[in-house]
């Protein structure tokens, strides 16, 4: 008779497999976690990149409407009234110039003083939950973004 030989046959045992199995379980377990963080940044980066980009256009198209007092404050059913008939400025110009959603942005205050009558002083932009705040405390600071879960 002839003898199988089970030397040269290929192939992993059940008990090998499982042991594969539980140590890609194991980092999994661990990636998981380090991974949603990754995520909750980079949404976080993304909101506070859309939100200058909302400064941004907000103060282009405010110093296209300049005038010599200050122009207020907006919100999603009111525009930015220079009054000194140059216009005004809408929200929907606004997210259209920073390529946003206009239902997004929450409010803009348009102050300053001095020979600085129209500065964007503070832009609200909700996005996924989160919301936005930049605010501009002097005209000579830079503004900051702070974001923090928005509430229902």
């Amino acid at each position: 008779m002839r003898r199988l030989k089970r030397d040269g046959k290929k192939g992993f045992t059940l008990v090998e497999l499982i042991v594969v199995l539980v140590i890609l379980a194991i980092l999994a377990a661990l990636l998981i976690p380090a991974l949603t963080g990754y995520i909750n940044k980079a949404k976080e980066k993304q909101i506070t990149a859309e939100t200058r980009q909302v400064v941004m256009a907000a103060q282009t198209l405010v110093d296209e409407y300049y005038g010599q007092q200050p122009v207020g404050t907006i919100t999603a059913d009111q525009t930015i009234d220079t009054t000194n008939d140059l216009g005004t400025v809408t929200l929907e110009e606004i997210a259209k110039l920073a390529e946003v959603d206009d239902t997004n942005i929450q409010s803009i205050t348009v102050g300053g003083t001095g020979d600085l009558v129209a500065i964007i002083t503070k832009v609200e932009y909700k996005k996924d939950g989160k919301l936005c705040t930049y605010e501009k405390a002097t005209a000579d600071a830079a503004g900051s973004y702070k974001i923090t879960d928005a509430t229902p």
